[in-house]
């Protein structure tokens, strides 16, 4: 399956984007046995998780950092995740990646991972 993130910009701080992760390929790049996570990595930091939802049973986790501003969903139809960041902050200023694969413990090394797309979040 291939990945498509998309949806990345300049924002001012307080301000709001939605990044959505597109899936194709082969066998109609279907994710619905998958789990996809988004994930961000800011210049000079480690990548870290943001949020992650399983496509078949919409059960979804988000860190710390995020939760209560931003929002992980999925539209079957589409075949597409999305990420809604409300209430940005400076330091949500990274590029994020979209990623799926069966479990979370497999993302990193069996995972199909997008290009990534950026967010600048300006104070």
């Amino acid at each position: 399956v291939q990945l498509q993130a998309s949806g990345g910009g300049l924002v001012q701080a307080g301000g709001d984007v939605k990044l959505s992760c597109t899936a194709s390929g082969a066998s109609g790049g279907t994710v619905s046995n998958k789990i996809v996570a988004w994930f961000r990595q800011a210049p000079g930091k480690e990548r870290e998780f943001v949020a992650s939802i399983n496509w078949r049973g919409g059960d979804t986790r988000s860190a710390d950092s995020v939760k209560g501003r931003f929002t992980i969903s999925r539209d079957y139809a589409k075949n597409t995740v999305y990420l809604q960041m409300n209430s940005l902050k400076p330091e949500d200023t990274a590029t994020y990646y979209c990623a799926a694969a069966p479990t979370m413990a497999t993302m990193t090394m069996r995972g199909s991972w997008g290009q990534g797309t950026l967010v600048t979040v300006s104070s």
